[in-house]
């Protein structure tokens, strides 16, 4: 199959969630409480679904059964990544993931949570919350107990355009007034530290996960440095964000017109900004803002055409890379 894999995204309501994801991409979404949309899953709590062509209304979960070699293969008895893009109209709960060992134990063979953010839009005085102050666990259960989350949390302030690698164990929240696309492992365990004494909608504060998440949390807190590398041509940038264990995240800014190969098993692409077309073996695909599509295995090389910006991403192995997307581009005239 050489041409994209169109999804149709799906929504999760959520308590702090907003109505940007209307605004900012006209989705037709549930309520005015819509937080997450899911955008490329294969995770059985939300299934993206192929939105045009022979595969259409097959779910990702069963196009990575039935069709392997549009994945090139890839060796995961799952669909190994999860895009998100979420709308955090209020403070999202004080949390932190866990790796693969302790999601595989304790959660029923589900994979760890490590994740990515880029910021695509945020007011002007938004922060978020990322890793804390404690240098023991015991220092670390001492503030919560106390309820010193101003001691404890290490907040961040935040603008447009950042991005921000969250490894398991690391204590985060994303928080009012922001919209960010994530990156992240295929899971969807969470252990909740601090919920801001919120009721959820049965009228009951939401539950704490404070045991499991001691057990998991990084201590003290370790940021990785993100250094950003940005191949530019006179058609568009390609800036690689992170490559690590598990993901490889990039952003494609297209200006005029770039010719990729792909020497990933296969890619994830969201549009998150603009309109243009993606050109395989000659024949055009429209893309615009608010898109979602994988480029299958046997899509080694294509074309993207417009004044549009891309997050893309591909599965990494743990402990060591599994192919990337060419670093350098070049202009293509008059594609």
């Amino acid at each position: 199959m050489k041409q994209p894999i169109f999804l149709k995204p799906l929504f999760q309501e959520r308590i702090w969630g907003g109505t940007k994801l209307s605004k900012a991409y006209s989705y037709n979404i549930p309520s005015s409480q819509t937080g997450e949309c899911w955008a490329i899953s294969g995770h059985p709590n939300g299934q993206s679904i192929v939105a045009s062509g022979y595969l259409a209304e097959k779910t990702l979960g069963e196009l990575w059964e039935e069709q392997p070699a549009l994945f090139g293969h890839f060796n995961s008895d799952r669909f190994p990544l999860l895009t998100k893009i979420l709308d955090a109209n209020e403070d999202l709960s004080v949390q932190v993931h866990p790796d693969d060992e302790y999601a595989n134990t304790f959660e029923n063979g589900e994979l760890g949570k490590t994740e990515c953010w880029y910021i695509i839009d945020c007011d002007e005085d938004a922060e978020i919350i990322f890793g804390h102050h404690a240098n023991s666990k015991e220092e670390f259960m001492y503030l919560v107990g106390e309820g010193n989350w101003s001691e404890l949390l290490q907040r961040v302030k935040i603008k447009a355009g950042d991005f921000f690698y969250v490894p398991s164990g690391t204590i985060h929240a994303l928080c009012r007034g922001t919209l960010v696309l994530e990156t992240q492992q295929s899971s969807d365990t969470t252990y909740r530290v601090y919920d801001y004494d919120r009721l959820g909608q049965d009228g009951k504060p939401r539950e704490l996960h404070l045991n499991k998440a001691l057990e998991v949390i990084t201590v003290p807190h370790t940021a990785t440095k993100v250094e950003p590398a940005v191949a530019q041509t006179l058609g568009g940038n390609i800036t690689t964000f992170v490559e690590e264990d598990y993901f490889t995240v990039y952003k494609w800014d297209i200006k005029n017109s770039l010719s990729l190969t792909q020497e990933a098993y296969f890619t994830l692409a969201s549009v998150i900004s603009g309109e243009g077309e993606i050109i395989s073996e000659g024949t055009e695909y429209s893309i615009r803002s608010g898109d979602h599509f994988i480029i299958p295995n046997q899509m080694q090389s294509f074309t993207i055409r417009g004044n549009v910006q891309l997050i893309a991403s591909h599965p990494n192995s743990k402990g060591g890379r599994q192919g990337d997307m060419e670093s350098t581009a070049r202009e293509v005239a008059n594609v």
